[in-house]
Order: C-alpha cells, then structure tokens, then sequence
C-alpha cells in the first residue's frame, strides 16, 4: 500500500530489442503466418503478407531508400492508412533512417512547417485523398523546401522498390536509435515533434499487448491512423511482437470495421469512444460473427462506465483503458483484465513496467498526498529523448531530473490505480478552486440521454469562471432539461462543480484520434459563436444561486 503519490519502477524485462529485429524473429519461426492484411473495403481489393513476405517487401524498400538517402535521413509521409505507410515505416527502420508521420488532414502550412522543421529529405504521399490534391500541394511547396529532395507518389510504389540493390547490406540498428519523429497534435500553435526510438515503442507496445490478453498469433483489427501513436505503434508494433497479424483499414468506418472483426477473427482492436459508440450502434452488429472477439482497448478520451459496460456486454468480450501520450512512446497506465468493474470504470489502472509515476501540485512542485489532485510526471525509458529542434521546449517538459511532465491532472490510490480528472491547462478555478473537468463529464455520460460531454471554464466576473457544458444527446434520447439534469448530478458530484452554462449540438470538434478540442469550444465561446442557453442554475438578478456558492 503507498502512502504517497508515488510509484516506484515496478518489475519487468525491458528487451534491448529493434522492431526489425521482432519481424525478423517471427519471420524466422513463423514464416507462413498472416504478418500484415490490407482490408480495402472492396474485399476484392486486398492483400495480405506472410511474415516471410513481409519481411522480404521490408527489405527491399530499406535497400531502395539507402540508394537514395543515408542513415538518420528523415523520411515523411503523408498518406491516409495503407499496407504501404507500414512497409515504408519498417523499410526506413531497417535502413536506419527516421520516419517523419503527416496527418494527411494537414494542408499547406502544416505541411511546409513539419517537412521544414523536421529536415526530411523525401515525402511519399498519395496523388489525392477525399478530393483533396496533395501530390499538386506538394509540389507548389517544393521551391520554399530545399532540403526535400524527392517526392514520390504512392502510385509509383512498385516503380520505386525496383530501383533497390538486392545485394547491398544493410546497416546494424541499435534499440535507443531513433526511429519516428511523431508530431503532436497541436492545439495551441504549430505541432511539436516527439523524438521517439525503438526500444521505448517496442516495449511499450509489448506490456500493453500482454496486459491485453494479446496471445501469441492473435489478430489486432486497426482503424486507427498510422501518424497517430495508437495505430503507428501501439497496437502494430505489439502484434509483431506477440508474431500476430495486424489487420490495417484505410479509415474508420463502423460497418467496415464489423466486417473486418468477423471475416479476419480479429481479437483485438483500440477503438476510442467515438468509434466504440458508433460500432455498438450501426444495424450491422447484431448480424456479425463477433465471436473471435477477445479484448477491446480504449482510451485517448475519457471512457464513461456505461460505455464500458455496454461494449462488454454487447461485444461478449473484455475490456482494457489506456492512458498515455507520444511523448512517452504511448502508454503509461492500463488497467488489467482481471480488475474489478469499479476500476475499469473509473480509473486507468495501474502504470507499466520499468516506470515510475509521480504526482506533484502544479503550483509548488510538491508530491501531492494519495487521492489529492495532481500532476502526473513520469520517468524512465519510456520518456521520449526530446522534442526535435526544440530544446527550450524540451527543458519545459522533461526535467533537470528527468521527470516528464504530462499535462495531466489525476490522482492515485494507495494501490497505485490512476484516475483521470483533467488537463492542467483545462483546469477551471472557480472562487478560488480548482475544478477538473474530467470528474464534471463523467458523471454527466453517467446520464442515459448523454452521450457526449465537454466541460470547460467560462469567464465570470465574480467567480473568474464558471462550469460550462457542452453537451451531445444519445441517439433515440429527448433533450433533458437543465432542471433534470441539475438535480441528476447533484446526486453525484458536490454543489459547485455543477455547470451554470449549459449547451446542446449534434457535433463536437475532435482530432483524428477522437479527442474534443475543448480549445476550439472556448474560442467559439469567446466570439460569441457558441452561445449557452438559458437556465435555472442562475437567480434572476444573474449570480450564481446559494446552492453553488460553496
């Protein structure tokens, strides 16, 4: 039992290990076993790779880039989900090179700042996505980026592979090498560029698996996008660890996704609550052979309780929370699949191997008590080596003593269980105390009309901020009243956290990864474009009523 916010490393075998070094190992000893399948939606369209394939495809794409670039070039791309992007991620890996992922949403600022910033030297791409023209976007960048070399399309692929020596040896990899430069998502300004190496993305990724119930040649169904941490690491990189098959989609699309889980016998999948919601609600769930189904993993976003119960019941299957950042190559904590439904409902569970978790006051820098509110750092070999070309930025979130600051408030048990209650910067001071927003939207998705949930501060004269929320109904639901919903959360959090300003809409502004972009919210709010309706959470002379005055 801790007595602080503080867990100390706990053990577990941290493998001195590459990811080519994993594919080759199961290339070895399971060659004819389904390394990589790329589910089109059009079932005549796919492919598939042994690990034999796989490895030999891995191979010739490292050989045609070291043609071209040397080792600890940046390689780019920017491409919606594909066999491909894995085969270039992996090919650049062997060749010692550094992938460089793009959100194929960016456009042309965000484009020329991540190609520029991170020093690639060649961006594969797709020709056009969702009538979007990117290989033309590309090139009318190219005179302001001298150090982009080439450009090649997607459409050329098996043009370029052809251009490889199949003699010429390939460079020795060591595990703190870096291998991805994963950029942020970049709420506030331009994005920043987590430099990540294989030994931190292998391990990780293998804890998670195993923690998951992920068994030796199991099946990871993936909609998640490649440039994110969840589909470019977490969940591919623990299936080639554990010699299984990762199952690729171009997109996510629920019905798609069903189909995928049935026709591969997918056992597991990291599916954000968006995704999840939409899955358990599309007619063709209750048709599909859902059968193969081991374990769903969520996370990324807050995970209310019902929808954890709804998915395990209608899943038939078991359940696992995520909780980390790119920072430090993906997941921290996880909660275990023996963990009673309390805590798979309202904590992240316990921290991974090899990792020591500190919870600290963000004003004093002092480790905060077990179940007081604080920041959550973070030390170890899962601690990302920096951000590229941004050392200031650096020093600002990795310590003198190596503590990796995650923006994160949440609080531990004596067990060492996390919870969740918000971001600092989300933080709303209300009076003089601190709200986190994560506890408010709990319980609000605790309600059976609420879907969705966003708690943000909003200014007040009296107050300095005031509980605002944003709200999407469930499907099928009648709009609550605030009256209703009032009296439903004062049944479960105290007085003052109950929002005064209350919104409904039928859409939220997420990242691709399904986050809200509270940011977004508040700005609207600021400019008047998010107007909050009127309601009895107020007296009529418009101060806050004596029953949130505590």
């Amino acid at each position: 039992m801790l007595t602080e916010s503080y867990w100390p490393a706990e053990a577990g075998e941290i493998r001195d290990i590459t990811v080519c070094e994993t594919i080759r190992h199961a290339a070895d000893t399971v060659p004819d076993r389904i390394a990589l399948v790329d589910c089109l939606v059009d079932p005549a369209a796919r492919r598939s790779w042994t690990y034999a394939e796989f490895r030999a495809d891995i191979e010739r794409t490292a050989r045609a880039l070291l043609t071209r670039f040397t080792p600890g070039d940046r390689v780019a791309v920017w491409a919606p989900n594909s066999a491909e992007w894995v085969i270039i991620q992996q090919g650049a890996a062997l060749a010692g090179m550094v992938l460089v992922a793009l959100n194929p949403a960016y456009r042309a600022r965000e484009v020329e700042f991540v190609l520029r910033q991170s020093g690639s030297v060649v961006l594969f791409c797709v020709d056009s996505y969702r009538d979007f023209a990117m290989r033309d976007l590309v090139e009318d960048l190219r005179p302001g980026l001298p150090g982009l070399r080439e450009v090649i399309s997607l459409a050329e692929w098996e043009e370029f592979l052809d251009q490889g020596d199949p003699a010429r040896a390939l460079p020795a990899t060591e595990p703190t090498d870096l291998l991805q430069i994963q950029y942020t998502s970049g709420t506030t300004g331009f994005p920043k560029g987590a430099m990540l190496h294989h030994k931190g993305l292998v391990n990780e990724a293998t804890f998670v698996a195993e923690r998951a119930g992920f068994d030796d040649g199991d099946v990871y169904i993936n909609a998640m996008p490649m440039y994110h941490i969840g589909g470019g690491a977490v969940t591919s990189f623990g299936a080639w660890a554990k010699r299984g098959t990762f199952v690729i989609l171009p997109g996510f699309e629920p019905g798609h996704v069903l189909e995928a889980y049935e026709t591969f016998r997918g056992t597991h999948g990291l599916l954000v609550p968006t995704m999840l919601i939409a899955m358990l609600d599309h007619p063709d769930r209750p048709r599909r052979d859902l059968s193969s189904m081991k374990t769903v993993l969520s996370g990324a976003a807050a995970v209310p309780a019902s929808l954890v119960r709804r998915t395990s019941e209608l899943f038939d299957c078991r359940f696992s929370i995520l909780f980390g950042q790119t920072e430090t190559h993906g997941v921290i904590s996880q909660t275990r699949l023996t963990d009673e439904a309390e805590d798979q409902a309202n904590t992240v569970g316990r921290p991974l191997p090899q990792l020591e978790v500190s919870l600290i006051d963000p004003a004093t820098g002092d480790r905060v008590g077990i179940g007081e509110p604080g920041e959550i750092c973070c030390r170890g070999y899962q601690n990302m080596v920096g951000y590229y070309g941004l050392p200031d930025e650096t020093a600002a979130t990795v310590d003198a003593e190596g503590w990796l600051h995650m923006g994160d408030i949440g609080t531990m048990d004596e067990r060492g269980y996390l919870a969740i209650t918000g971001r600092v910067k989300d933080m709303i001071i209300r009076g003089g105390m601190n709200l986190y927003p994560a506890e408010i939207e709990g319980a609000l998705t605790d309600h059976p009309a609420i879907e969705t949930a966003a708690v943000i501060g909003v200014p007040d004269e009296q107050w300095g901020e005031q509980v605002g929320a944003i709200l999407r109904l469930r499907s099928g639901h009648d709009r609550p009243s605030v009256d209703e919903l009032t009296r439903f959360l004062r049944g479960h959090i105290a007085p003052h956290k109950t929002p005064v300003f209350w919104a409904f809409r039928d859409d939220m502004p997420m990242t691709p990864s399904g986050k809200i972009q509270k940011f977004v919210l508040r700005e609207e709010v600021l400019k008047g474009l998010l107007t909050f309706d009127e309601t009895r959470s107020r007296g009529e002379s418009g101060t806050p009523d004596q029953a949130l005055e505590v």
